[in-house]
């Protein structure tokens, strides 16, 4: 879901954009601003209060400070949302794309356009977390009556052992029990690109090395283990690593 921000000096047209956004179901919220001064104290409030804002919707002519140097001024912040420009004239259209914007909107704004262009800022906003990396976890684990701190990158695999899950590390033998459901820990680490192979099992990709057929039935090798696939999962697995081959650098 979308957070975005709505900018324009007109407050009918500041409505109206307000109200299209909101009624896209794929925007969770719409803050506003009435011009961009106003949205740059909101954005800084925002990223020092740790909040996420994905995509500005802002006119291009305003008095003052414009939509093309609120767009330059972007440029400064760590994490930058996408911009999409809503404006009557089409002679900014070239600058705005120069500035690497999504979308360059004409008013009236029509209902399926802006659809498109929130298409536009999903596709742009997955790009940018996909290429960005994971930071680390570390997660306690009880050993012997001390506990050792384990990086989830050292993880390469995890298996499911009722209410727990047993972490295998690189170089590790036996592996580490954490209470946690596998279900849950799946969804918590399937942004650091932790897939399931098996209903049992969860893989960490950055670790698979080498994908296997025999007789119809798939396995991984990670870590010198050789590890089941399931039928249900067999063709995430191959098309996830089949991705990264073709991304890798040459």
């Amino acid at each position: 879901m979308l957070r975005v921000l709505a900018v324009d000096d007109e407050p009918p047209a500041l409505d109206e954009l307000v109200r299209l956004l909101r009624a896209d179901p794929r925007v969770e919220r719409v803050a506003r601003a009435a011009d961009p001064t106003e949205a740059l104290s909101g954005l800084s409030r925002m990223v020092s209060g740790d909040d996420r804002l994905d995509a500005v919707f802002l006119d291009v002519r305003m008095p003052g400070l414009d939509g093309l140097d609120f767009t330059r001024l972007l440029s400064g912040f760590a994490a930058p949302p996408v911009v999409v420009f809503v404006t009557a004239y089409e002679d900014g259209a070239v600058t705005a794309f120069d500035l690497g914007a999504v979308d360059y909107l004409l008013k009236p704004v029509r209902p399926e356009r802006l659809a498109e262009a929130v298409r536009r800022v999903e596709r742009a906003v997955r790009r940018v977390a996909e290429a960005a990396p994971a930071p680390d976890e570390v997660i306690p684990v009880e050993l012997g009556g001390r506990t050792r701190m384990v990086s989830r990158s050292a993880v390469t695999h995890v298996e499911a052992q009722g209410d727990y899950v047993r972490l295998h590390t690189v170089g590790d033998g036996t592996g580490y029990l954490v209470r946690i459901p596998l279900t849950a820990l799946a969804r918590r680490w399937e942004g650091a690109g932790f897939i399931r192979i098996h209903r049992s099992t969860l893989v960490a990709s950055a670790h698979i090395e080498e994908l296997r057929f025999d007789s119809g039935r798939a396995s991984v090798r990670v870590g010198g283990s050789v590890l089941p696939v399931s039928r249900r999962h067999t063709r995430q697995v191959r098309d996830l690593l089949v991705r990264g081959f073709k991304s890798a650098p040459r």
